[in-house]
């Protein structure tokens, strides 16, 4: 092994044991909270990356083909039945579908055993969560109180998750864990409230067969559920049929993805204790095959232990789990960017840039987001911790609290994609509130960032002196 330490390659560190150059990060173990953390880091960035191009191509001589390609129909066809939408919709309908699956699954998990499991530790992020909706919504409805504009009051209630949670991270080495997992419980609340504002009151005329078709769809989805059907494509196959019924009635057709990963079952096929047996039993069997000159890739028997040492390692995880960290990364790294390089594409004109600061929809989304969230989230904290009714997350301080609140500001991906329902075919309402929402995020995340940095060093020297 000697030459392989001479080169500087230093892929081998022990014997028998091969590194590629770029796999070593991986034999780093990491909780599930840790790999979501990173994940929201590095999305929120390529997020950041996807939107800048974005803006770039709106404002350039390439705007006319961006649009014109977003705009393009692109369609399935089968005999007689067909499904056709613009390149924009099929983004918006349908690769946000999965963004509302793994969003799904996310909240049936931190409700179940997650930081939202306990109510003690859950009132303070869903009473936060809640009033950061709230308070936002009513800014912007006191502003636009009627018309067209009114439509666009659920635009400021959303915070985007992977920003948010991206630009806390920066700080991860000097804000507490517990901050951190505070911001992530308040932003799947507040998904799960947008998702409820979608499918409530964005939805203008509902077909009743389809919708009657799609609700015994999900009832078939609940029943394999309760039959421990384990197997996660009937589940796929019967969500895209619920995707598509959802889509005829008039029902946003992402909430599809919310309803069918709240039916994939929690419940292992394994316990701990049972797969430690298998697991050591299959090992032996290993020990006594494996030979210095036998491979896996030769070997059948090699192979056929560690195919069913695969299998045991399956069934130990519920689907749920699986599905959720199968999903999470093409998701995080593919689709959200997908959808910012098509929504954030907005032409700014800063010669008008001052009138456009006077229209009541940008005036409504950008204090709705920047004012809205920073006056609800901290005054429902204050009032809640006031009251006895909660408590501060472990070594955190309300100071702290409020500079998260800035950060919840951070709207992008689900304010955009309210704003896209509340203004479909209001091309110049639709310009004036994503305008409003990359100005108001932008100085959300600025804000909240230099807020919680000047937090941290306050606190550090707390520390230091007592």
């Amino acid at each position: 092994m000697s030459e392989h330490k001479n080169n500087g390659s230093n892929r081998f560190k022990k014997e028998g044991v091969y590194n590629a150059l770029w796999e070593e990060k991986f034999d780093k173990i990491l909780t599930p909270f840790d790999e979501f953390l990173h994940r929201q880091t590095t999305s929120g960035l390529l997020l950041m990356v996807m939107a800048i191009v974005a803006l770039l191509i709106a404002n350039s001589s390439y705007f006319p083909i961006y649009e014109k390609v977003l705009h393009t129909y692109s369609g399935v066809h089968i005999g007689d039945w067909s499904i056709k939408m613009t390149i924009g919709h099929w983004v918006d309908d349908g690769l946000m579908a999965l963004f509302f699956f793994v969003v799904g699954m996310e909240l049936k998990r931190e409700f179940l055993v997650g930081e939202l499991a306990e109510l003690r530790n859950a009132m303070l992020p869903i009473g936060a969560a809640i009033g950061g909706m709230v308070i936002p919504a009513l800014i912007y409805f006191v502003i636009n109180p009627q018309g067209e504009a009114a439509e666009g009051w659920g635009i400021p209630m959303a915070t985007d998750i992977a920003f948010a949670v991206g630009a806390l991270a920066l700080l991860a080495g000097r804000v507490p864990k517990a901050l951190i997992t505070f911001l992530v419980a308040l932003a799947i609340v507040d998904d799960l409230g947008a998702v409820l504002v979608i499918a409530f009151f964005y939805t203008d005329t509902i077909a009743t067969t389809p919708l009657m078709i799609a609700a015994g769809i999900f009832g078939l989805l609940i029943t394999l559920n309760l039959a421990g059907i384990r197997k996660t494509t009937p589940y796929f196959i019967l969500a895209v049929c619920l995707w598509y019924m959802l889509y005829q009635s008039g029902v946003h057709a992402t909430i599809a993805g919310v309803l069918g990963a709240f039916t994939v079952p929690t419940i292992p096929k394994y316990n701990p204790n049972l797969f430690s047996k298998q697991v050591k039993n299959l090992m032996e069997r290993f020990d006594k095959i494996a030979t210095p000159k036998k491979s896996v890739l030769t070997d059948h028997e090699l192979r056929a232990v560690v195919e069913t040492l695969d299998e045991g390692v399956n069934n130990v995880e519920s689907p749920l789990q699986r599905l959720e960290h199968k999903w999470h990364m093409p998701v995080a790294y593919l689709v959200i960017p997908i959808f910012a390089l098509a929504n954030a594409g907005i032409p700014l004109n800063m010669a008008s840039f001052d009138q456009m600061m006077t229209e009541p929809v940008f005036l409504g989304v950008g204090l709705g987001l920047i004012l809205g969230k920073f006056v609800g989230i901290t005054g429902v904290c204050w009032l809640m911790l006031k009251m006895n009714i909660a408590t501060l997350p472990k070594e955190t301080s309300f100071n702290q609290i409020a500079g998260v609140s800035l950060l919840a500001g951070i709207g992008f991906t689900m304010s955009i994609f309210v704003a896209q329902l509340a203004f479909n075919g209001q091309e110049e309402l639709l310009l004036l509130a994503k305008t409003a929402i990359l100005f108001a995020s932008l100085i959300a995340g600025v804000t909240g960032y230099i807020w919680l940095y000047l937090a941290s060093n306050s606190t550090a020297s707390v520390k230091g002196e007592s």
